[in-house]
């Protein structure tokens, strides 16, 4: 144990960390055991041992920055459980119709209640857009408008929302703008509670797979939800909103995009936050959406994570005295999981990409993005 600890206590000096310290990103560590769990298991083993409360530090996201830009991980050599996490994201497809609904649940329906008092009233799920905005409803509203205003809609049209979370985009697109939404997710408590926030608006929830969808629609729009299709179903899915889509419409995705094209995603956040999520390179979406579609625009949103979760950690940890349901542990898990999320936007390991279609073999005109 004492070479363990020595071995960590030197990787964390070389990203500026002290054990004990009196920084807020240095840590203490409450339990010996901490070093070889994470020696042996890296990833996964700093998160775990985070979640059994086996250390702590003042600022989380700020101690995480110095890991990933010491990039730490490089020199740990990955057990064997993370070694099969690479290669079953190869050889598994765990996005296939059944194994989306259990991956949507696992995450998703873990209660309205907990959503609420993270995301705020609207309960958006997604990046928001803060480049004039002060708070998070502003910035989220915004962050609707422009996504409607690249989609160009106009009243009458038909718009398909994949990936619809609780409706907040068809509820805001159909106020404000006059369409028809038709919102699918393989979650069932969001398809309610967005069929419960409906009021008279023209829209429609269906507890749906893409792959299952039926119909012609002018425009498509998935926002946070092509991080669960998974490089096996990307072909898939671009295939199917060809099919879905009028030959003059548009198609914006939203999505967390990684520098690099992956099979699989970290196996602490396949384990505990997103089972089967995979976040799309721009090269894999591009690739995937050969040779049908043309890319007219791509807008990178990156920083703007890193400022909307650090609102909802804020937002969640003053308001964890009104949800009891949830122990300690889940509260160590949630909160790492915002904060090791918005450490990873701030050294730009992850981005967010909103990327507009069209379909290709048509004379159609020059398309201008909105921004």
């Amino acid at each position: 144990m004492a070479s363990a600890e020595r071995q960590g206590t030197e990787l964390l000096a070389v990203a500026d960390v002290n054990v004990g310290g009196d920084r807020p990103h240095d840590i203490r560590v409450h339990d010996d055991r901490f070093w070889g769990r994470v020696l042996r298991d890296r990833e996964l083993g700093l998160g775990e041992a985070y979640q059994d409360g086996w250390w702590d530090a003042d600022r989380l996201d700020e101690f995480l920055v110095r890991v990933f830009t010491a990039d730490l991980r490089a020199a740990i050599r990955p057990s064997p459980s993370l070694v099969w996490n690479v290669l079953r994201g190869r050889i598994v497809n765990r996005q296939t119709t059944s194994q989306a609904v259990r991956n949507a649940e696992a995450h998703y329906d873990i209660g309205n209640d907990l959503y609420l008092r993270m995301l705020g009233d609207e309960m958006v799920y997604s990046c928001a857009h803060w480049k004039d905005a002060d708070d998070l409803a502003s910035a989220q509203a915004a962050k609707l408008d422009l996504v409607c205003r690249k989609l160009g809609l106009e009243p009458g049209m038909r718009v398909l929302d994949i990936g619809c979370g609780w409706g907040a985009f068809a509820h805001h697109a159909a106020a404000n703008h006059g369409v028809h939404v038709t919102g699918i997710s393989p979650a069932g408590e969001q398809v309610d509670e967005a069929r419960r926030r409906a009021g008279n608006l023209s829209v429609e929830f269906h507890q749906q797979d893409y792959r299952d969808v039926e119909g012609e629609f002018d425009r498509i729009v998935s926002i946070g939800m092509m991080e669960h299709v998974g490089p096996r179903n990307f072909g898939t899915f671009f295939d199917r909103c060809r099919d879905l889509l009028v030959p003059d419409g548009l198609m914006l995705h939203h999505t967390i995009g990684s520098n690099e094209s992956k099979d699989n995603t970290d196996a602490w956040f396949d384990r505990y936050i997103f089972p089967g999520g995979v976040v799309p390179s721009l090269h894999q979406i591009a690739g995937a959406s050969q040779p049908h579609w043309t890319v007219e625009d791509v807008q990178n949103l990156g920083p703007d994570y890193d400022r909307t979760l650090l609102a909802w950690h804020d937002n969640i940890e003053a308001r964890w005295h009104e949800i009891p349901d949830y122990d300690e542990r889940f509260r160590r898990t949630w909160r790492y999981y915002l904060l090791s999320s918005a450490a990873s936007f701030r050294v730009r390991n992850l981005q967010v990409f909103q990327v507009m279609f069209r379909r290709t073999v048509r004379v159609s005109p020059r398309y201008d993005a909105a921004r």
